[in-house]
């Protein structure tokens, strides 16, 4: 192992065994709080020959997790289960009163929620008077106890010691190995771990800390998405022009993650469902192409809002409203947030004069702590984690929103926040030399990369010694130590990057790249930050 590696590793608390994670150190999925309530339920469902209802969430983990525990109930021997998943338009997030009738009408005796349901206690309420029990799978915050659910298992539940940062789809995938070993006496018959590609997606999509539990989810679901069965996930591969052979968490991250997501925020999360469950070549196809589609109706329209918004700097949270898809409130959300480093809302406007929106925010403003603290009333709803929620407002309410969440944030004191949002390098070098294929095939056996796993940052300072300008926006550049050059890469560049001129000292952050041509290997490096000096 090489020197950087070792001292990345140490910088990180780390140590070789990351590198290499044992599937069979994952914990009992019957330590799990509520863990034997729900397989003794569904056990009990099974053997009655109860029809059940798996409801999850629009989103690319709720999609992934709806999957999961559709086959791990299948497996388990439960014959007629059906999904359901809300509509993000006509619904909204989680199991809601209104929905009720509908799973009633099945012909439903038992709902298993994912990604969703620890604050539904009215609904779950209302099923269990209809005859209707409910066993709930989440990791969402979980301020009370759903009562009237038959299990609850949510790793937020106090006095909850394992999988603390799962996301639902991890949830529903200890579901799934306690169910398999209720099957066969105790152990894992090793067919569990086909369900990891929907886990490895689900929680890069849901931005989880990547460590514990998450490390050895996610390292194996590298290898399975690598040679999925799926059909879905090999087409969208396809049209998405990633490499499943040479798959990285920027691929996962940015092509495969936004095409699922694109059809819950754009039409309804039914076509992402389709697509992971697809049985034939042909259906994948048309899946795939359509999913492809809406993710560029979503990029256009969130581009165009983006630079529509006029943000005034006076306030600490930004607040704004306009008419915008609902779907994309989020990701307008996070795109002003790394603009103006600032928590944000973003809201639109909806019939009956309510206004519904998005909020991202970072370091130590938690947006789940910032609701709970909201007068009472001032919200028709709201929910999510510290980093990002879902609320809705009256229309005539919006100012009072804004300056109710701003003097919130000013009681707290924060200091500094910033810093939460700086790109921290791993390694600051005084020359190239060590920058080596073999360095970047140690590198890469930290993948997948994410939160509590970031892609190792590197930092040089030296002078600009060529540049060029592809296609007016593209920034390629040359450094040198001395002795060697070695080049960077800032795709769509800004205006200050490419303002930069050759024989200028700059300050570079970077991370590495491989560059593959005519069977020559050149390690490169991807701009992070580029300033002069």
């Amino acid at each position: 192992m090489t020197r950087i590696l070792d001292e990345i590793l140490a910088k990180r608390g780390l140590d070789k065994s990351f590198l290499s994670p044992k599937y069979n150190d994952l914990f009992d999925p019957f330590l799990m709080l509520g863990m034997k309530e729900a397989v003794a339920r569904i056990e009990a469902a099974r053997d009655g020959g109860e029809k059940i209802v798996i409801y999850g969430d629009y989103d690319a983990d709720g999609v992934t997790a709806s999957a999961v525990c559709c086959e791990a109930l299948k497996s388990f021997g439960c014959e007629d289960v059906e999904i359901m998943l809300p509509n993000r338009f006509r619904d909204g997030y989680g199991l809601n009163p209104p929905i009720v009738p509908t799973i009633v009408e099945k012909g439903a005796k038992l709902v298993v929620t994912v990604d969703c349901g620890s604050g539904s206690e009215e609904a779950i309420a209302l099923l269990k008077k209809e005859g209707v029990a409910t066993v709930v799978t989440d990791h969402h915050e979980i301020p009370k106890v759903p009562k009237s659910a038959a299990a609850v298992v949510n790793p937020h539940r106090r006095g909850e010691k394992y999988g603390l940062n799962m996301a639902g789809v991890g949830v529903a995938f200890t579901l799934a190995r306690a169910l398999n070993m209720q099957k066969n006496g105790g152990k894992c018959d090793g067919q569990e771990k086909w369900l990891l590609d929907l886990v490895l997606l689900g929680t890069i999509c849901d931005s989880m800390l990547l460590r514990d539990e998450n490390r050895i989810l996610s390292y194996y679901g590298m290898v399975v998405l690598g040679k999925t069965r799926r059909r879905g996930l090999q087409e969208l591969a396809k049209v998405a022009k990633v490499n499943l052979e040479k798959l990285s968490t920027h691929a996962i991250g940015f092509q495969l993650g936004p095409r699922i997501n694109a059809a819950g925020r754009m039409k309804s999360a039914d076509l992402a469902l389709g697509l992971v469950q697809a049985e034939s070549r042909a259906e994948a196809i048309v899946a795939a192409n359509e999913l492809d589609g809406l993710n560029q109706e979503r990029r256009e329209a969130q581009d165009k809002a983006v630079k529509e918004i006029e943000v005034g700097e006076k306030d600490s949270v930004i607040v704004v409203r306009g008419d915008w898809h609902e779907g994309i409130l989020g990701i307008i959300a996070g795109r002003l947030l790394e603009i103006h480093q600032k928590p944000v809302f973003v809201l639109t406007k909806l019939e009956g004069g309510v206004l519904k929106g998005s909020g991202r925010s970072f370091g130590e403003f938690s947006l789940a702590e910032a609701l709970q603290h909201l007068p009472e009333g001032l919200l028709l709803s709201g929910g999510g984690h510290a980093g990002a929620c879902g609320v809705s407002i009256r229309e005539k309410e919006f100012v009072r929103f804004k300056r109710e969440i701003n003097q919130y944030y000013q009681s707290l004191n924060l200091k500094d926040q910033e810093r939460f949002l700086k790109q921290q390098s791993d390694i600051v070098l005084e020359d190239f030399a060590e920058l080596t294929p073999k360095l970047y095939d140690e590198i890469v056996k930290l993948e997948p990369f994410g939160p509590g796993n970031e892609e190792p940052i590197f930092e040089f300072t030296g002078v600009v010694t060529s540049k060029r300008v592809l296609k007016d926006k593209h920034l390629s550049l040359e450094l040198g130590d001395g002795e060697r050059h070695f080049r960077l890469m800032d795709f769509y560049s800004s205006d200050e990057h490419l303002a930069i001129e050759t024989g200028k000292k700059v300050r570079a952050q970077f991370t590495l790249s491989k560059n593959e041509w005519g069977g020559n290997v050149k390690i490169e490096g991807a701009i992070i930050s580029l300033e002069e000096i």
